[in-house]
């Protein structure tokens, strides 16, 4: 149920104070937090919804998992780069962070927009940008990173680890399976660093024929990432990882 914010009190009091200890940051400004939950069915003209902030919190999240990306990736190139963020930032993605966060209960809708069964996807991603631009307006730009890499954090890591967007083993396996009639096998070839920091580096084998090998920060992307070296061997082109 979208939040009930007849009262101003309640807003204050309850609801709102219930969302800054969810979202884990409190606001100086508490106009921003209630700009950004306003949809335009609920807002009394359309510069009082949370559209504009949706637009700059749409660009914040960008240039920050841009930043992100390109400081944890050193080794991918850009279009890996550019894939990476197309999923951690898309719509789909910020409206499965919004749900989690239970916005549907703050969101403060028209009448008509109330009635309905469930909150559309499109609309939960917007408030999930709108809520990235009030916490920037409100606590600067550390503040919205802090949030941005609290909340996507884990999304990174799957997109990553190819567990949404491509999954190079799942494709590499129906390769293999399609063609060969057997399935892709993995080689454990080495690893180094601290137990708490080790990188692994894995080969991807069908059959007899071992492909180059990867290097990943864990056994799961140091597999993704020979998958993805032995697909590239298949289809003629150098692999995108290397193996020293």
């Amino acid at each position: 149920m979208p939040a009930d914010f007849s009262n101003t009190s309640d807003i204050q009091d309850s609801l709102l104070e219930k969302l800054q200890r969810r979202i884990g940051y409190e606001f100086k400004d508490k106009a921003l937090l209630l700009s950004a939950l306003t949809h335009a069915s609920g807002a009394e003209h359309r510069l009082a919804s949370n559209e504009r902030m949706e637009f700059l919190g749409d660009a914040i999240l960008g240039a920050v998992i841009c930043e992100i990306l390109f400081r944890q990736f050193p080794d991918e190139l850009e279009g890996e780069l550019t894939r990476l963020k197309s999923i951690v930032v898309s719509r789909q993605t910020c409206a499965k962070l919004s749900e989690a966060l239970g916005m549907q209960e703050f969101l403060i809708l028209g009448k008509g927009m109330t009635t309905h069964p469930s909150i559309p996807p499109s609309l939960l991603a917007d408030v999930f940008e709108s809520l990235v631009a009030a916490i920037y307006l409100d606590g600067g730009n550390q503040a919205a990173q802090r949030f941005i890499s609290e909340s996507m954090g884990p999304e990174i890591e799957l997109a990553a680890e190819g567990e949404i967007g491509n999954n190079y083993k799942s494709l590499l396996q129906q390769l293999a399976q399609r063609e060969h009639g057997t399935t892709p096998t993995y080689q454990l070839l080495d690893e180094k660093g601290p137990d708490h920091s080790k990188c692994f580096k894995v080969a991807a084998q069908i059959g007899a024929h071992r492909y180059q090998p990867a290097w990943g920060r864990n056994k799961k992307e140091a597999e993704q990432r020979a998958a993805r070296n032995a697909l590239s061997q298949l289809d003629g082109q150098t692999p995108p990882y290397p193996s020293e």
